[in-house]
């Protein structure tokens, strides 16, 4: 308030050179409301030789009433490549060497301002000694080398974690932060998304040598790759700040993303949790091989369904049977139609008296502990919404055989179990469908005290997963991690 005074008096002063006096006000957005007032008198009506010149980089802050009494200009940030050809200029004028990739990082630094650039050029020079070299730098800068991130990258394509997880360390025991790493790997990524298209490939603001290895690493990663990547990597910058353990909460992202182009449930080296849809898919491929065909023959009467009950979920096969619904798999050599009517006669012979084996086969088909849990887990995935509060508690619900094609389920109080009975008769129906057996019949108990899993701490849970596999302590060694 005291300077905008000061300011004002002066403004009374005519110029001792030249027609104008020019006030430039940094930063005016700076200003609190009493100077915003104060100077507002002067701008109604200021003094024929005066221009005041008013910089801000946030212009919403200042005034209405100020602004209407102003002359506004916006100006862009300059570009890096602009930046760079500047530096370029003034190390020739003042007889520094350089490396172009390093001006590069200090542009990058500056962030569109050519005054911050400049002074970061000028702290360059003086800590290089008249040679700017990109290694001198990123050392003064504290920057992370970009050859981390490439690197990173070509690693998660061939799926190699253990490599990801030695960089990894190796850059923090530099003294970067994992969080930083993110950051820095999520622009890496979507500069590589930008080089793959030529006509996002003017978006990088980047050295020329720099586009070149972005254009060579772009061709290696496919598109979906990248779009799941920065995806995680946006995650992780989300969650990062609530995390109580940044460095684990890092370490999956990569994990993560060097998983991505890996074959899905290749063994137990995938490192991820079973997934049963994909498994029932598999399990639908297996049962589409071809098979030696059965006599085409069928029963004059079809045999009446046990169940009356509406199904829960629409019949698969079914839907594939509709016309115009097929949907070719590229590389597998049938279609959905033949891949859920596997076994059905195209031309029926009716002879009284005798049912088809095919048929009878299909009503009283055997399935075996794991078909019942992967019908199971995608019935409930697959049930309506306004089931889905029980469909939540019916995932870890564990379905057994008692005595095919008697099937058991446990529930934990009367309360749960009275909502399965209200529609018991669809989840029957639904499963008979799925396993393709008329006389599947289900009961639902309730488990005796002893009979109820025990829920275990974290604690609890990792040491039973050390013994079984020591692996995971030798790993939690190695890095040295700390259970949260």
């Amino acid at each position: 308030m005291e300077h905008i005074k000061t300011l004002m008096e002066q403004t009374r002063i005519p110029p001792q050179l030249g027609r104008y006096k020019v006030f430039i006000i940094d930063e005016v957005h700076m200003l609190s409301t009493a100077a915003f007032n104060a100077f507002l008198k002067t701008l109604e009506e200021p003094p024929a030789h005066v221009i005041f010149i008013l910089a801000t980089t946030e212009k919403h802050k200042i005034l209405p009433t100020i602004l209407s009494r102003c002359q506004i200009y916006d100006f862009e940030r300059m570009t890096i490549r602009n930046t760079v050809d500047h530096l370029k200029h003034v190390a020739q004028q003042e007889g520094i060497t350089f490396e172009e990739q390093a001006l590069a990082v200090i542009a990058e630094k500056a962030d569109g301002g050519m005054r911050d650039a400049l002074s970061i050029f000028d702290q360059a020079a003086s800590f290089c000694q008249g040679n700017i070299t990109y290694e001198k730098v990123i050392e003064d800068l504290n920057v992370l080398d970009a050859e981390n991130y490439f690197q990173i990258i070509d690693l998660s394509i061939n799926n190699k974690v253990s490599d990801i997880m030695v960089l990894l360390n190796n850059v923090i025991n530099k003294g970067f932060d994992g969080g930083l790493l993110i950051q820095g790997l999520a622009k890496h990524v979507r500069n590589v998304l930008m080089a793959k298209d030529p006509q996002t490939l003017p978006l990088l603001e980047v050295s020329d040598q720099q586009r070149q290895r972005y254009q060579e690493q772009a061709k290696k990663c496919e598109t979906r790759f990248l779009y799941q990547a920065l995806k995680k990597m946006n995650q992780c910058d989300i969650n990062y700040r609530q995390s109580s353990n940044k460095r684990l909460l890092v370490e999956l992202t990569l994990i993560e993303i060097a998983q991505i182009t890996q074959p899905a449930e290749e063994g137990d080296s995938a490192g991820r949790s079973p997934r049963r849809l994909k498994s029932l898919f598999k399990h639908l491929m297996r049962q589409a091989q071809p098979k030696p065909a059965a006599p085409q023959v069928a029963a004059a009467k079809p045999v009446a369904p046990k169940e009356t009950s509406k199904p829960l979920i629409t019949n698969m096969a079914s839907e594939a049977s509709k016309p115009n619904k097929a949907v070719k798999l590229g590389g597998i050599g049938f279609s959905w139609n033949n891949l859920m009517d596997q076994g059905k006669p195209s031309k029926i012979n009716i002879i009284p008296g005798t049912v088809s084996p095919a048929i009878a086969q299909q009503k009283n088909a055997q399935f075996s502990q794991e078909d019942l849990e992967l019908q199971w887990m995608a019935m409930c995935n697959r049930m309506p919404q306004e089931l889905s509060g029980i469909a939540t508690r019916m995932k870890n619900m564990n379905p057994i055989i008692t005595e095919l094609p008697q099937i058991e389920v446990q529930v934990d109080n009367a309360l749960i179990k009275q909502e399965m009975e209200d529609f018991k008769g669809r989840i029957v129906s639904t499963l008979r469908n799925g396993l393709q057996n008329e006389s599947l019949s289900l009961e639902i108990r309730i488990s005796e005290q002893k009979e109820q899993v025990k829920v275990m701490t974290r604690r609890e849970q990792f040491e039973k997963l050390t013994k079984e596999n020591p692996a995971i302590e030798k790993l939690r060694q190695v890095f040295n991690l700390e259970l949260a």
